[in-house]
């Protein structure tokens, strides 16, 4: 089908060039007229006189400050409710475009009224951006009346709004046409996932977002300036102060009835003027119909209220404890060197939906530039078709989500046993659940199966070493209760607090393999709280008690770091965050007083109450720019609230919450969206930018009053406490599925990640995927799984896939053995049909839905394999039990690449797959390429000098791409501005591969020097490098290719290179392990993680292909080329490429040298390559980068 996007793309490529074009000459001409009538207006110019340039230049500051006065009035406007006013004035003057009102009239299907409220920013045809935005807009009202079966209003629709664009394409108004023809709409192919037309606005606000953003027309006008609460008051209060200062005659209490004439006190008493600041003279002010005092913010205030809250940037009034003098900054602002700098300018946090990073360029030289690249607009957005489609894992701005993303359904119940009082989700396993109860006990849960994995009941380690208060309460009573459990970021440790005195650290290790790391006696009486924290880069554990003491311990050794003292009641919770460098610690008592605590000795920078001085818990949002927090206070009062960092003060208070609550409310946050909390024997959400509750649930009842609640770190999964001391466990459609993938596969606990040294990630580098790393309650310190960008860089996500990193001494303990697998009925595997030229597959790769497979040919031609929904394959998957289809469009056509001048077996292929198998970027030694994955149409193309030799997608916005060229340099390009952004320069031969990691924000490259390169991604500095070590005895090849691709973990980065595999560490690539193959195998062609990162799928020049154990690089499968193809002997042919399923990990493909493409899998359908575990023979690879392994012979 014709594509609105190639449509546009074709109207801005008109040919202008040739000199006997009639588009040319009318240019010429015009140029010619614009030449001699600015030389004219230079001549004039010389001769105004200066009064005249004088007043020109205060004409320019008056035409500023009018704007100025707008904004004003607008805060004015918005104060005062005045809501359609506000619009009003927003769309008239057209300063402000309010994103959120257009969301909502988007939303709401008010589509006339978001075309008025567009003309007042740009029409249809002012650029490319807006004529493709009202197109969407009127795309939606058309189908939307299809599908009411109005078809005398589609009619209208087609012939008033939709024919303007049949200009522009013929054959697309043709078949939008069509469609009136169908008895549902659904039946045109591209619209045949079109679901209910609410998630269709919300997918189309999403691209009508991107839209905006990227419209030069819209620049400067979608961010309000930041004003102060009723600013324009001030101003009022300010002006009407200095009149009185000019009385001649002031008043002490001067009578202020109007502003419409100057302020004068009328008769002579001989009183002093009032000082400006202590006299309230507009308080008293009468106010009609509940008018505000004009006072509220100026030189002459009135008493503030209690509430709403107003803590002046958290430092409204001085700390009453004896510490430094409190500074009036948001938290901290007495910190030495920048960090009070940094704390007084905090930035306005942004929304969910962060904008992307656009170049600065004016708008007419935007407008004006042929861009090939300039409307792929598609930061997980769809291709723009007649339809934008939904598809599996989307993820978009706030306004996208809907209550159907959210936790509600129950799939599991847990038998605790006792009540629980705390939970927490592993950050990486994120099926796992760590429960405290009552009575002390810990339990880990495997919520898949619900199997419970491990647990530990209540014992002092080592009672000798407790303080004689501490061995007098036990001996008195031994009985204790879990206050607090939590993970710390990387999995390896969890903390728990308990009720007298102790904090517990273990060391997990997979499996039941729980281990004790550290027994502190943190406080006096009960340890209310803890979190991880890293203050000076090193892991720390930050504790708060019945003492009122706030402590911070290290990690490693439990030697106390820090001690905060000056709360007048026991401390609560506590919330540690950072900005940028600073890193700080919220702590709340019992009484409702806030503090926040620098990691120095200075005191506390905050003291302020939380409403209702509650006893309260704070929480970032996970990607740590909102702050909110929820507390009940004696009386049973709940407050859900979102605070306003840069004022200190409370910007959003939340309705729903019972009267009357029993103990204090758990929260939680998720999908830096919602809030969740258990209240009144149900579960309450909230969406974060709307006050009023959005639903409930009850969890099918048998919920205690006031339940503990805990979302995974995706939030697919909610754990709930019960009444009956149980657990279930809610799940979204996607946590379903990853529940269902776990049943589907022998969940081995032991492979579970023990990392065994905790390490601190760079404070320099944090970002939003680690902030607030252990926050109190609600708290997302860890980022999303990360997706796997390697071999291929298509960005593929798999929250259901277990990474791990095992211990290398249960491998040692174990004699090592592998499998041989030399006969086709030893395993299964299907040749892929192809009915075209059979030439050598040079790339590889699964679609990321698992459903199809992409190759491409060395003669630049792809090939697209797509598996049918049957009898045999019900899931609609890639498998071998059935044949999938060589697919084509219906018009034939073939994606193909451009092919350069130079031989094609010299050229480079590469390629990367969008998110959503929407387009895949190519190319074959010549012009980049951007093919549509539905009508295999060129979308788009680019011809970079050099040749590019690697393509990566930027893993959070797929209009930044990594391009690796023949000159050994990467191109940063940004796709939306057509602009190369960054060079990066640090290869002496030409690039090979690229990985990005969002997780420790870096992209690593590797080239054919055999060199591997760290790079920032927040400056694209380089960080670090290093050269592969060439094994003894052979010589590097001046043509080897070197690949890169991240473990799931995003820290473990394999390299693959025709002589070796090796594990690295990054950032600071320390080689972790090494393993060689065999001379008698050849070289290694290509490598490749199995989805779950447990496995290596390595091809060699001999034919075969071996399947590695990533955690020990050890061999526990070889499968010969005699068990899935058939060898020719007048031919060499063998494995050039390997990919491996995005979901299976026992699944992969491989691509030969004579063109054929195929799936292999292990015999049994729920088999895996091996069956006993790899064991120890003396043979293993080496856990340094000097000794190696090597591959041992075989039996």
């Amino acid at each position: 089908m014709a594509l609105y996007y190639a449509c546009m793309q074709t109207t801005f490529h008109v040919n202008v060039d040739q000199p006997s074009s009639p588009l040319y000459k009318y240019l010429h001409h015009h140029h010619h007229q614009q030449q001699q009538h600015r030389r004219s207006r230079k001549r004039e110019r010389k001769n105004i006189p200066k009064t005249i340039e004088k007043a020109a230049k205060r004409s320019t500051i008056m035409s500023s400050l009018s704007r100025e006065v707008v904004f004003l009035i607008l805060q004015f406007l918005e104060e005062e409710k005045f809501k359609e006013t506000v619009h009003k004035l927003e769309q008239e003057s057209g300063f402000f475009f309010n994103l959120k009102y257009f969301e909502d009239i988007v939303i709401n299907g008010e589509w006339d009224e978001a075309e008025k409220y567009l003309l007042g920013f740009t029409k249809v045809d002012d650029n490319r951006y807006s004529m493709k935005i009202f197109f969407e807009i009127r795309k939606q009202k058309y189908l939307e009346a299809l599908d009411k079966r109005d078809r005398g209003q589609a009619v209208d629709i087609l012939v008033k709004d939709l024919k303007m664009f049949s200009a522009f394409n013929e054959e697309l108004f043709k078949e939008i046409t069509h469609l009136m023809t169908l008895g549902d709409f659904r039946e045109n192919e591209q619209l045949s996932k079109y679901g209910d037309n609410k998630s269709a606005r919300g997918t189309m606000l999403a691209e009508l977002k991107k839209l905006i953003e990227a419209n030069p027309l819209f620049r400067d006008k979608l961010q309000f300036p930041s004003l102060k609460n009723s600013r324009l008051r001030t101003l009022i209060n300010q002006s009407l102060n200095w009149q009185h200062q000019l009385c001649k005659n002031p008043r002490s209490n001067p009578d202020i009835k109007t502003l419409f004439v100057d302020h004068s006190c009328g008769q002579p008493n001989g009183a002093q003027a009032p000082s400006p600041v202590t006299n309230p003279l507009l308080s008293a002010m009468p106010k009609a119909g509940g008018f505000p005092p004009l006072g509220a913010h100026g030189p002459f205030q009135p008493t503030p209220a209690a509430l709403p809250i107003s803590l002046a940037g958290w430092m409204a009034n001085p700390a009453p404890v004896p510490h430094s003098a409190a500074s009036a900054g948001p938290i901290g602002l007495t910190a030495p060197n920048n960090a009070a700098a940094i704390l007084k300018s905090p930035r306005t946090p942004p929304t969910n939906n962060l904008p992307l990073d656009y170049q600065s360029a004016d708008s007419e030289h935007v407008l004006k530039r042929p861009r090939p690249f300039g409307m792929t607009d598609e930061v997980n957005n769809l291709p723009v078709n007649i339809s934008p489609t939904p598809y599996a894992g989307q993820s978009h701005g706030q306004s996208s989500y809907s209550s159907d993303d959210l936790a509600k359904t129950v799939v599991m119940t847990l038998s605790q046993g006792s009540t629980v009082k705390s939970m927490d989700f592993h950050p990486v396993q994120q099926i796992l659940l760590l429960v405290g109860t009552n009575i002390g006990d810990i339990t880990v849960w495997e919520v898949g199966n619900g199997e419970k994995i491990a647990h530990k009941t209540f014992n002092v380690w080592d009672l000798s070493a407790c303080s004689m208060p501490l061995q007098a309460s036990l001996a008195n009573d031994y009985t204790v209760a879990v206050n607090r459990v939590l993970w710390s970021p990387d999995g390896a440790l969890f903390g728990v607090a308990y009720s007298k005195h102790i904090v517990h650290i273990y060391s997990y290790h997979g499996g039941d393999d729980l281990r004790n790391h550290l027994e502190i006696e943190a406080h006096a009486g009960s340890v209310n709280d803890l979190a991880f924290s890293y203050p000076n880069k090193q892991l720390s554990i930050v504790t708060c008690g019945e003492d009122r003491v706030i402590k911070v311990w290290d990690a490693n050794t439990g030697a106390k770091q820090y001690t905060f003292e000056g709360h007048e009641a026991p401390v609560y919770s506590i919330c540690p965050h950072h900005k940028e460098n600073i890193q700080f610690i919220f702590s709340i008592a019992t009484d409702g007083k806030i503090k926040a605590w620098l990691y120095d000795n200075m005191g506390s920078r905050v003291d302020y109450n939380a409403p209702g001085q509650s006893s309260t818990t704070m929480a970032y949002s996970a990607d740590g720019t909102r702050l909110f927090s929820c507390g009940t206070n004696k009386e049973g009062e709940s407050f859900l609230v979102e605070w306003n960092e840069s004022e200190g003060a409370v910007k959003r208070t939340y309705f729903g919450l019972g009267k009357r609550s029993v103990g204090v409310l758990q929260f939680d946050t998720t999908k830096n969206q919602f809030l969740a909390a258990g209240d009144e024997f149900t579960v309450k959400f909230w969406d974060m930018d709307n006050p009023n509750l959005l639903t409930s649930t009850p969890a099918n009842g048998g919920l205690p009053a006031s339940p503990c609640i805990r979302f995974n770190k995706e939030g697919t999964l909610l754990a709930v406490s019960t009444d009956d001391n149980g657990v279930k466990v809610l799940a979204n459609s996607d946590g379903i599925r990853l529940l269902r993938t776990v049943e589907n596969r022998s969940f081995d606990a032991s492979r579970v990640a023990p990392l065994a040294i905790v390490k601190a990630p760079n404070i320099g580098t944090f970002g939003p995927n680690n902030a607030t790393i252990g926050t109190t309650m609600g708290d997302r310190a860890f980022a999303s799984v990360p997706a796997v960008v390697g071999m291929i860089t298509d960005g593929r996500s798999e929250a259901d896939i277990k990474p791990t990193i095992a211990d290398e001494s249960m491998e040692n303990s174990r004699m090592w053995k592998f499998t041989e697998i030399n006969e086709p009925s030893q395993c299964r595997s299907l040749r892929l049909p192809d009915s075209l030229t059979a030439m050598r597959v040079s790339r590889l790769i699964y679609t990321n839905s698992g459903a199809a497979i992409l190759a491409l040919a060395s003669n630049a031609v792809h090939k697209l394999w797509k598996w049918q929904k049957n009898d045999c394959n019900l899931t609609v998957k890639a498998t071998t039990s059935a044949a999938p289809r060589l697919w084509q469009p219906a018009s034939g056509m073939v994606m193909i690449n451009d092919i350069s001048d130079k031989n094609p077996e010299e050229a480079v292929p590469c390629f990367a797959l969008s998110k959503n198998d929407s387009y895949v970027m190519s190319a074959s030694g010549g012009t980049i390429s951007l093919f549509n994955m539905m009508t295999f149409k060129t979308m788009a193309t680019m011809s970079p000098p050099p040749t590019a030799t690697f393509l990566a997608f930027h893993p959070q916005d797929n209009n930044i791409i990594a391009i690796g060229m023949d000159d050994s340099s990467i191109q940063i390009y940004n796709v939306r501005v057509d602009e190369v952004i960054k060079k990066l320069r640090g290869h002496q031969k030409r690039i090979t591969g690229l990985a990005f990691s969002s997780t420790l924000n870096v992209l690593v490259s590797s080239g054919a020097d055999s060199q591997l390169c760290v790079w920032s991604i927040d400056g694209w500095e380089k960080l670090a490098s290093k050269f592969l070590q060439i094994p003894n005895g052979r010589a590097p090849s001046p043509h080897a290719d070197t690949q890169v691709q991240f473990h799931l973990d995003e820290t473990h980065l394999l390299a693959v290179n025709e002589s070796q595999i090796a594990i690295f560490e990054a950032p600071n690539l320390e080689c972790l392990k090494q393993w060689i193959p065999r001379e008698a195998s050849g070289s290694i062609t290509d490598a490749t993680y199995s989805c779950d990162s447990n496995l290596i799928y390595v091809s060699f020049e001999d034919g075969g292909v071996g399947v590695l154990t990533a955690s020990t690089l050890r061999l526990s499968c070889r499968i010969s080329p005699a068990a899935f193809f058939r060898p020719n002997p007048s031919l060499r042919v063998y494995p050039v490429v390997i990919a491996a399923h995005p979901s299976d990990p026992n699944q992969f493909a491989v691509g030969l040298t004579d063109g054929g493409v195929h799936v292999i899998e292990p015999l049994e359908p729920e088999g895996q390559w091996s069956s006993s575990p790899p064991v120890e023979n003396g043979a293993g690879p080496s856990s340094t980068p000097g000794p190696t392994g090597s591959e041992p012979p075989q039996p």
